[in-house]
């Protein structure tokens, strides 16, 4: 008989990528199971990518509840219920630990002997809140200090009964379908600059110089953006790269996020902030630097290397394809470039 399990994970971006292993983790170690997926709208192309996801049910829950009253989102709501609830699931997993996704969990439909899963308390650094444990069934405990990939991963475990496999993500991208880097065939560093929180920015003096050593390196530099400041940052740091030499920098259009995947695993590597489209990076298990302003890499970073806030070119791994760089008021351009030498296979 096959399982057939439903994952509730709503947003954000980065907490979706922190999410996919599991989906590999229950094909892996139950193979048949069929894994359903609950998440808001604009990022169900992400979860589209997933090897081996069933169904990928989309909500809007944060435009919902603007106009909670208003007749398209009751006609949506009602709409979002049906196909919820349309197969009885052997268990529901939220991995969210909110209230909304406690409601989502709460609306499923079980099978007989079916159950939800939820965590049971709250760990360093997330969030939480109280009725995800009053709508499951069983309420997993987690331990305080957990990365956000290996706690999603825990409680999917323990709720289905299995070992953890090895890590892998299982984010697909055809790098073939992304958009022409035109003709220069200079290997293309993704600099990921845009975060949606000011205080985990990188100063644009450091992005400017760190674009001109791998311009000098012989590499370009590709700028993605997600809104119109962001799409200005582009512009003028590709201006001033230009300057040196046409086609040192290409500002990319703004793509959806199936395509920006696609885009990023063309590239020859991603330098970032901590930001979604940063994980996806690690995701795709690009060579990659993902630059901390705050001491919280260990809880979302790339899990596998971390350079000290001070470090040299002697502090660094001998090789590591992903690194995290934090330092206070914000990590500088060498230990950024040191980082990016070291992943990209070359050392400083």
């Amino acid at each position: 008989m096959t399982l057939r399990v439903l994952l509730v994970k709503l947003s954000s971006l980065g907490d979706v990528v922190h999410t996919l292993p599991v989906l590999h983790d229950i094909r892996t170690a139950l193979p048949g199971t069929e894994v359903d997926w609950v998440v808001e709208r604009g990022f169900a192309p992400l979860v589209q990518r997933g090897v081996g996801i069933g169904r990928v049910i989309d909500c809007e829950l944060r435009r919902w509840r603007k106009n909670p009253l208003s007749s398209s989102t009751r006609r949506e709501w009602r709409a979002f219920v049906r196909e919820l609830r349309a197969i009885p699931y052997d268990a529901v997993i939220d991995l969210h630990g909110l209230s909304k996704s406690a409601l989502v969990s709460r609306l499923a439909r079980l099978s007989a002997g079916g159950q939800r899963y939820a965590m049971a308390n709250r760990t360093d650094g997330s969030g939480y809140e109280v009725p995800t444990r009053w709508v499951a069934d069983v309420a997993v405990p987690m331990p305080a200090h957990v990365h956000a990939v290996q706690r999603g991963r825990l409680l999917a475990a323990a709720a289905l009964g299995y070992s953890l496999p090895q890590l892998r993500w299982g984010l697909q991208a055809w790098p073939s379908s992304a958009p022409a880097f035109g003709p220069d065939t200079r290997p293309c560093v993704a600099l990921v600059h845009g975060t949606s929180r000011a205080d985990k920015q990188w100063p644009d003096t450091h992005w400017l110089e760190l674009g001109q050593r791998l311009n000098a390196s012989g590499a370009r530099v590709a700028l993605p953006h997600g809104s119109d400041a962001e799409q200005q940052r582009s512009e003028r740091l590709a201006a001033t790269l230009n300057a040196a030499e046409p086609g040192n920098a290409l500002v990319w259009s703004r793509l959806s996020l199936d395509a920006l995947t696609d885009a990023l695993a063309a590239c020859a590597g991603v330098v970032g902030v901590d930001s979604g489209l940063s994980h996806i990076a690690v995701a795709l298990d690009l060579p990659h630097v993902q630059i901390y302003n705050f001491d919280t890499a260990w809880r979302t970073g790339p899990q596998l290397q971390s350079v000290p806030a001070a470090g040299q070119a002697d502090d660094l791994p001998a090789q590591g394809a992903q690194v995290s760089v934090y330092a206070q008021p914000a990590p500088s351009v060498d230990v950024v470039w040191q980082a990016w030498c070291v992943v990209a296979g070359k050392r400083p």
